[in-house]
């Protein structure tokens, strides 16, 4: 099984291989100020819910979505990370970033961009 993680200043990327993982659920939390966690490569859904809240470093984290052959992405505003944010989950990470970054933008967000993103060994 071949796990690449990454992870930079503003944007935290992973992705599973499938060779080894069969049906692996990640879950996405958010918080306040930009705030997020991850849990990935578990076998149930549970753990992976439990692993995000409990990466996630902020005040008022929920998980907002599980992850089951696809992706999940959240924007943040560039310049306000405390104001307008933006998440969404989606078969393709192109789709989830995009969407991600509008919903940003529709809440007001005018400098909204990736802050963290996140595929299963399908998305």
């Amino acid at each position: 099984m071949s796990v690449i993680l990454r992870s930079f200043t503003l944007v935290l990327a992973f992705s599973l291989s499938a060779a080894g993982v069969a049906e692996a659920a990640g879950a996405l939390a958010v918080g306040s100020c930009g705030a997020y966690g991850y849990g990935f490569d578990y076998s149930k859904i549970a753990d992976a819910r439990a692993a995000a809240m409990s990466k996630c470093a902020g005040g008022k984290c929920k998980v907002v979505g599980v992850i089951r052959k696809g992706c999940a992405a959240m924007a943040v505003d560039a310049k306000n990370p405390c104001g307008s944010y933006g998440w969404a989950l989606n078969s393709h990470l192109g789709k989830a970033e995009n969407i991600s970054m509008q919903r940003c933008a529709q809440f007001g967000g005018h400098e909204c961009m990736v802050r963290a993103w996140a595929c299963d060994e399908k998305g």
